[in-house]
């Protein structure tokens, strides 16, 4: 484990590269900022020349693979480090140079435990993408059938644990700041953002997710999950069936082929709507590069690292939340945020319920294909600090997809829109979920579980068994010695430590305006 001295050393290093893109500039700026780590982010540009708009996703480029993934997961938090930022982040591209291709047959062969020759007739040793993560390389099975094989950067998950603990000491330092920075909870986000990159480190587990995603696609003919080839798949290297199409990142080429965009915006729309509130499993990373238009007018998806699920109950929250502000019923949409904790009980329905007309009114006269679904967000983040609502981060990788995939959408084809799209399908379904079938045998169900809880539960119930569909409890968060004033250590780093975790507030709770 790192001391505070490893920390500190990476977050000056890490901040004098912030410094260099003008990522720090708004820490110098904004007058809640420390004044030691105004003077540090000063000391850190100095002598560098400063662009005269930040750029959040080159420095973190620079920084490197720990960075480029914090940085993805910050691009869901506009709350925490301000709408400029967050739309800069979106553009984070993990590419990176490819890793030889003797490391990269050595662990094919340590993980599928055979040498390469006999697990494959091909083996391409140039990648077709290389990632921070992992790279991927187009092969010929023994069999004859054209697959994709991921395998993962050799010594990254060296890489992603000392970043990670550094994230957690400087997460750890921010929150006993107090006030905003303890409301935004970094320590919670580091912990999300801990757990997600396990999952990518795990390709066995990504190729599961994509197993699942598939089964569950059925419904959704013109969507297509690729074929896992489980024989050649561990933790390490991940096969799966080759997509012969033309990635969506690619407009031009899409037109010169004959596709029809406005076709397959509405088969991105409808799937992402399925997965996200039919089966509460989604995929949370489907940006251009990672979609594929196929010969046959079909949408194909690859890279599933990143998944998101939501309980029914949450679900059935989220779209009443959608349809209610859809249809203007913004006294529901307070109901519900009440409902679900989102928003502490001291606070008023009703008033809630005139903040959220504000945000919703404004935009409710414009055209269907006007109205956006980011904006609409953007708006709601807006009033969360007003109404005290704590980060809800299992809703985090949701926010960030509605984004997303409103973008990838609209970039097919400008006339569509996820509110019009998304309209009879929420309908549809919350008849169906909350119809009077429905509220029967779910009624039904719950009295038996309550029934059978009651021997053991009677005198401990409202204590113990929150409401149904709170959040989720949040994972675990590691111990972390910190530096407190009273240490020799203390004493002697206090100033260094004010500017260090000012630094580290730009990527953890910082407000970058």
């Amino acid at each position: 484990m790192a001391g505070s001295l490893t920390h500190l050393f990476r977050l000056m290093r890490w901040g004098r590269t912030l410094a260099r893109h003008g990522a720090l500039t708004g820490i110098e700026r904004d007058p809640l900022t420390p004044p030691g780590a105004k003077r540090l982010a000063r000391i850190a540009r100095f002598g560098a020349s400063i662009p005269a708009k930040p750029d959040y996703a080159a420095a973190l480029q620079e920084i490197g693979p720990a960075a480029i993934k914090l940085g993805q997961a910050l691009a869901t938090r506009p709350d925490l480090v301000g709408e400029e930022a967050a739309t800069n982040l979106l553009k984070l591209q993990d590419s990176l140079p490819p890793a030889p291709f003797a490391d990269v047959r050595r662990a094919v062969e340590k993980a599928l435990e055979a040498p390469l020759e006999t697990l494959f007739a091909e083996f391409d040793e140039e990648p077709v993408g290389a990632a921070s993560i992992a790279q991927v390389h187009h092969a010929v099975t023994t069999e004859g059938r054209e697959v994709a094989v991921k395998v993962l950067r050799p010594g990254i998950e060296d890489v992603f644990a000392d970043a990670i603990e550094t994230y957690e000491w400087a997460a750890a330092h921010v929150e006993l700041l107090g006030g905003e920075a303890e409301r935004l909870r970094p320590r919670q986000v580091i912990a999300y953002f801990k757990q997600w990159t396990r999952r990518e480190l795990d390709l066995q587990r990504e190729a599961a997710s994509a197993s699942e995603l598939k089964e569950k696609m059925i419904a959704e003919p013109g969507f297509m999950v690729p074929e896992i080839d489980w024989s050649r798949t561990a933790r390490r290297v991940l096969t799966m069936e080759w997509i012969e199409g033309i990635k969506l990142t690619k407009r031009d080429e899409l037109i010169a082929a004959g596709h029809d965009l406005k076709q397959l915006a509405e088969i991105l729309v409808r799937a992402f709507l399925r997965q996200a509130v039919v089966d509460g499993f989604f995929h949370a990373d489907l940006h251009q590069g990672n979609l594929f238009a196929l010969p046959d007018g079909r949408l194909a998806a690859v890279d599933f690292g990143i998944m998101g699920r939501i309980d029914r109950r949450a679900r059935l929250w989220l779209a009443e939340i959608l349809y209610g502000l859809i249809t203007g019923n913004y006294r529901r949409v307070a109901e519900i945020h009440f409902e679900a904790q989102y928003v502490p009980s001291h606070h008023n329905v009703d008033e809630f319920a005139t903040a959220l007309r504000a945000v919703g009114e404004p935009i409710r006269g414009l055209p269907v294909k006007d109205i956006s679904v980011g904006r609409m967000l953007e708006g709601l983040f807006a009033i969360t600090r007003d109404f005290d609502m704590a980060t809800q981060p299992h809703l985090l990788l949701l926010q960030k997809t509605m984004v997303m995939e409103e973008g990838v959408a609209t970039a097919l084809d400008p006339d569509i829109n996820m509110w019009e799209a998304a309209e009879p399908f929420l309908k549809d379904w919350l008849r169906t979920e909350l119809g009077p079938e429905a509220y029967l045998a779910d009624r039904i169900v719950d009295i038996v579980r309550s029934l059978k809880k009651l021997p053991h539960l009677i005198d401990k119930i409202d204590a113990s068994y929150p409401e149904p569909g709170a959040a989720p409890p949040p994972p675990p968060l590691p111990e972390v010695q910190v530096i407190r004033g009273g240490s020799w250590l203390g004493y002697a780093f206090t100033a260094l430590l004010a500017g260090a975790v000012g630094a580290a507030a730009m990527l953890l709770a910082g407000t970058l305006s």
